[in-house]
């Protein structure tokens, strides 16, 4: 079976993961940086070519945007559910910290908290929390 790992391609991998790191806890797993490469272009050896990034329990993957311009997309939105109500909310407020709230954290119809917000890199993020029957 094939798993899903999210793959961020940043303006600053870096300061990107320590947000993700402070706000989430977690760590940077591994970083392979350009500057590794055979050939490899002096203007480009400091930035990440892939960085792996464990934060709020999940993996994934993270690069510096070398070689096309970012343009922030509403295309993908990345979940999170936690156990706690409390760790929802600490999550949605460091998350949010720099970013936009789309939909404040708040009970939902089906029984949970839902928010949404976009952080300042322009990721956006749906936080949840679980509800007695999504534990069963």
């Amino acid at each position: 079976m094939a798993k899903l790992i999210p793959f961020l391609v940043s303006e600053d991998a870096r300061a990107q993961a320590e947000f993700y790191i402070n706000a989430l806890g977690g760590e940077i797993l591994s970083v392979m940086t350009h500057g590794q490469l055979p050939d490899a272009s002096e203007a480009l050896k400091d930035k990440v070519l892939h960085m792996c990034v464990m934060a709020g329990g999940i993996n994934f993957f993270m690069s510096d945007s070398v070689f096309e311009s970012l343009n922030h997309g509403n295309g993908i939105q990345l979940n999170l559910e936690f156990p706690t109500e409390a760790e929802a909310r600490e999550a949605f407020a460091k998350l949010g910290e720099g970013g936009t709230v789309k939909h404040p954290l708040e009970p939902a119809f089906w029984g949970s908290l839902f928010g949404q917000i976009e952080d300042k890199y322009g990721v956006i993020w749906m936080i949840t929390n679980q509800t007695q029957a999504s534990q069963a």
